[in-house]
């Protein structure tokens, strides 16, 4: 169902765009902007976490912008590789997926502190007597989206460096739709772990989802690229030179404050970075590689359903 409807909203989107195909950003015809749904937030949420930022870039470029919401990674994915958005922010594995299907690069990635990488981290709660994620053998973990490199991708793999093989090692694995669900099914005491990244963590227990105090860490990933902005291949060279001049120079330009440069989440992040390259990001999943699509496909056939 959630496929369909992922499928309908696209159509709709291609229609809503349809007889602005040579889009130039003007304010007549605006570049389309699609974002991956932010665990943990409304779809109005997410587009006004980014909104600040993309007029913040028209006042320094000139270009327009329209900013929409993808029902799931996947529709956004395909937003850009079907023509109909031009810029999109993607998680790290829904990007190199787009870039692999020649459809996306990439334009810039937030920074702030000087690092442009987060972490995923395995939770459990604090009254579990659970201590370490080898204590997961015969227990029962609940996961994100697979396309989701912190709620999906690194803590598989922090099972499978604990010594534990997903497949066979969890009693019973969950795929839900969000970082959230499955930190809300462990606080509701129906797995005994779950998987997600920090920020979204943070964010719930900050909005009050849940108390942080009851919960511990039990496994934390190897660095992951911040989820990046990126940019259609089929972009005109000069609109995609413009646009990371623009985004890159933004936090020193005279007119934009710093509330405007937001990233994951509606945060404030000091800058976004334009030196990160494809090298990086393989770099970066090097370590996870062998979670490839066969695997996550048995992985979501032992959970047995997609929630």
């Amino acid at each position: 169902m959630r496929q369909l409807i992922s499928f309908v909203c696209l159509c709709l989107f291609a229609l809503a765009t349809a007889g602005a195909q040579i889009r130039d950003g003007s304010a007549a015809r605006p570049l389309e902007v699609i974002l991956i749904p932010a665990d943990g937030g409304t779809e109005d949420g997410t587009r006004a976490d980014f909104v600040p930022l993309f007029d913040a870039m028209t006042r320094a470029s000139g270009l327009n912008f329209r900013v929409r919401v993808g029902q799931s990674y996947g529709a956004a994915i395909e937003a850009v590789c079907t023509g109909l958005a031009d810029i999109a922010w993607l998680g790290p594995v829904s990007y190199r997926e787009a870039r692999d299907r020649g459809c996306a690069e990439l334009l810039a990635v937030e920074s702030t502190g000087g690092s442009a990488t987060y972490y995923a981290g395995i939770f459990a709660r604090r009254d579990s007597g659970i201590t370490t994620t080898a204590h997961l053998r015969g227990k029962s973990v609940a996961f994100g989206p697979p396309q989701s490199a912190s709620a999906f991708v690194f803590p598989v793999n922090i099972l499978i460096e604990a010594g534990l093989d997903p497949l066979t090692d969890i009693s019973d694995v969950r795929i839900g739709d969000s970082h959230t669900s499955g930190l809300m099914a462990l606080d509701n005491g129906l797995v005994d772990a779950a998987a997600a990244s920090f920020v979204s963590f943070e964010r719930a227990a900050n909005s009050g989802a849940l108390d942080a105090a009851s919960f511990r860490v039990i496994g934390r990933s190897k660095p992951i690229p911040n989820p990046p902005l990126v940019v259609a291949q089929a972009l005109p060279d000069a609109t995609k030179a413009k646009l990371r001049s623009t985004v890159s120079r933004l936090h020193e330009l005279p007119g934009v404050r710093p509330e405007d440069i937001r990233g994951y989440g509606g945060k404030q992040v000091d800058r976004y970075d334009i030196t990160l390259t494809d090298a990086d990001f393989d770099a970066a999943f090097a370590p996870v590689e062998k979670i490839d699509t066969a695997f996550t496909a048995a992985m979501i056939r032992r959970a047995g359903t997609y929630r």
